[in-house]
């Protein structure tokens, strides 16, 4: 008969998951083992088809067809540029559509997201998307054109559609600057909607409006001032409000009880290099799903320069999609990119 501990190694050499007791020897006391819940996510998680630069997920729950869509800036990171400073590979760029039918763990690319607004040249970044009175509302950034270089106008406009297919204008929130981009959405108890972005005539701080009914926006000002930053995501957990900025070298972690009086975390998340040979830059603008007492992190990050990569063309413009597990302890959020990341992202959001 196997003893205890031939049972266990035999589990682990097969790779399967178990949960209950076992003991490490005949005398020794049972401890419980962790239960891993949801498919193992690949590294990286998704890549763009197109044009390799897939950065700034938000991801929605398709309550029609019963599965998860991302959607994601598609930056045009295959195309050749000269000087370093010409960024219209970050312009003219469309937003595209992964869709994923195993709670979040794989993702297939769809296409494009079919947005009635400005001309082929308009430039369309980082939306968010939330689900209300029967509708899907995406808050979008807009660049009207396509630019070399980051000196240019910068608005958020609202859509509306009734699958997330067929994408409607409904306005344009006038917020008080010509420099707003990342929208992030959050509904408080009382149904206020408050709105979250970037701010870059004011030191690129992150700023916030609020509304009732997600067309009539007022400005409020800023969120936080103590570094500039952009991306934010803000999100309720384990009794908390929490916001995820992209601050450049990671990501920068917030707290609040209110949604107004945040509290900065000392330690980032993402700064240090993964193992993984596709997920050792900093983490950049994220996206965050919480199902229950699990709360997932989507993420970008760019590739290796293209002197270590020596074999794909344009390297260092390449982005990829990650995703880890937050982990809560001590009033603190951490993610180890490094641990491999069962995702089940549940149902509805």
């Amino acid at each position: 008969m196997y003893t205890e501990r031939r049972k266990i190694a035999l589990l682990l050499a097969l790779g399967a998951p178990f949960a209950g007791t076992f003991a490490a020897g005949a005398d020794s006391q049972a401890v419980a083992a962790p239960v891993v819940e949801g498919r193992l996510a690949p590294k990286p998680l998704y890549r763009d088809p197109v044009h390799d630069g897939a950065a700034d997920p938000t991801l929605i729950w398709n309550r029609a067809k019963g599965e998860w869509w991302m959607f994601y800036t598609n930056r045009r990171a295959d195309l050749a540029t000269v000087d370093p400073r010409n960024v219209a590979w970050v312009h003219q760029t469309r937003i595209g559509i992964a869709v994923s039918r195993d709670q979040g763990a794989t993702w297939t690319y769809r296409g494009t997201a079919n947005i009635p607004y400005g001309t082929a040249e308009y430039t369309h970044w980082a939306p968010d998307i939330v689900y209300s009175g029967g509708r899907y509302h995406m808050f979008l950034t807009i660049v009207p054109g396509t630019f070399e270089n980051w000196n240019t106008p910068r608005e958020i406009i609202h859509l509306s559609s009734a699958g997330l297919e067929a994408w409607k204008f409904v306005g344009k929130l006038e917020l008080g600057s010509d420099r707003v981009i990342d929208p992030s959405l959050a509904q408080l108890p009382d149904g206020t909607w408050r709105l979250w972005y970037k701010d870059e005539r004011d030191h690129s701080h992150i700023h916030y409006a609020e509304s009732k009914d997600l067309n009539a926006w007022t400005a409020m000002g800023a969120a936080i001032t103590d570094r500039n930053s952009e991306g934010p995501k803000i999100f309720h957990w384990h009794g908390q409000y929490w916001m995820i900025v992209d601050a450049g070298r990671g990501l920068a972690v917030y707290q609040s009880p209110d949604a107004l009086d945040w509290k900065p975390q000392a330690e980032f998340l993402l700064q240090a290099p993964g193992h993984a040979a596709t997920d050792r830059g900093f983490g950049h603008h994220c996206d965050v799903v919480v199902n229950g007492d699990r709360a997932f992190l989507f993420y970008f990050t760019h590739l290796q320069g293209a002197d270590e990569i020596p074999d794909l063309p344009h390297s260092a413009q390449r982005s990829v999609l990650q995703v880890g597990e937050l982990i809560w302890a001590d009033g603190k959020l951490t993610v180890d990119r490094d641990r491999a990341t069962h995702v089940l992202l549940g149902g509805a959001r």
